[in-house]
């Protein structure tokens, strides 16, 4: 008999609130408050994400004020993405789950398997970073720029981004989608020594990431990516989704995360 999880496709939302949430939802999880949880969702207006560990000072403020983008820090590892025109994912469970148990590589190979699904329903040959490359975790700022071990390739380039954040009773996975655009926009909110660094690290990103849209040869919407998704993850994992929204206290614990956590200079700024 499959297990029930609960299915979240939220609306688009401001950065602060879309990480307040995924964290109201794991605390809620861990006490056992809430069901496992696959969230969907997407940015609006764009906005700028940091790696736990990523320094402040990477980020160029002034050029996010005039592009009109926004900035915030993720509860998980990795660098930076520019959230907009994607699809966001967020798989959120008990530690003790069987999907989400053991090692952070373990459970990126258990839920690849579902995005992989979701994608080759979609039409894209996918491959599996099986291992970080040499050198990995290169001195850059951008998280599209270099596969980590079980993220999604096609020829070789990154086409889904993922980091984790686990805690003794539970598991946030959460991850990128680009469906279409400019992937190299992203350097235009970020620090670098001179413009022609700014062009070199442009010039990589074209090279090593890829969109959705380009992969396909065409485009798709969020929502169809997003049933893909849902089905990629019922067939892969014998799940029963129950269709919800956030419990009243769920908002409530969000709203305080917002504004007290992922909104707040003490944390988006703490390094």
């Amino acid at each position: 008999m499959p297990d029930t999880w609960r299915l979240l496709i939220t609306p688009a939302a401001q950065g602060a609130w879309n990480m307040a949430v995924d964290e109201a939802i794991l605390e809620h999880v861990e006490r056992g408050q809430a069901l496992p949880t696959l969230r969907l969702y997407a940015w609006d207006p764009p906005c700028l994400s940091l790696g736990y560990a990523q320094p402040f000072a990477e980020v160029d403020r002034a050029a996010l004020e005039r592009e009109g983008w926004q900035v915030v820090r993720r509860p998980t590892g990795g660098r930076a993405i520019l959230h907009t025109d994607e699809l966001t994912y967020a798989v959120i469970g008990p530690a003790s789950d069987p999907r989400l148990s053991g090692s952070v590589l373990e459970s990126y190979r258990r839920l690849s398997q579902a995005l992989i699904r979701a994608l080759q329903e979609l039409g894209v040959t996918v491959q599996v970073q099986e291992e970080t490359p040499p050198g990995g975790t290169p001195a850059n700022p951008v998280c599209f720029e270099v596969p980590s071990a079980y993220e999604i390739t096609v020829s070789g380039k990154k086409l889904i981004g993922s980091a984790q954040a686990r805690r003794r009773e539970g598991v946030l996975q959460h991850g990128s989608l680009p469906l279409y655009g400019d992937l190299t926009r992203i350097t235009r909110g970020l620090r670098f020594p001179n413009e022609e660094a700014r062009q070199e690290a442009a010039r990589r990103l074209r090279q090593r990431a890829i969109t959705l849209e380009e992969a396909l040869g065409h485009r798709l919407e969020w929502e169809e990516a997003a049933q893909a998704f849902v089905r990629a993850f019922e067939q892969t994992f014998d799940l029963h989704f129950l269709i919800a929204d956030l419990q009243p206290s769920e908002r409530q614990r969000a709203a305080a995360l917002a504004a007290e956590k992922y909104a707040h200079p003490s944390w988006l700024e703490r390094l």
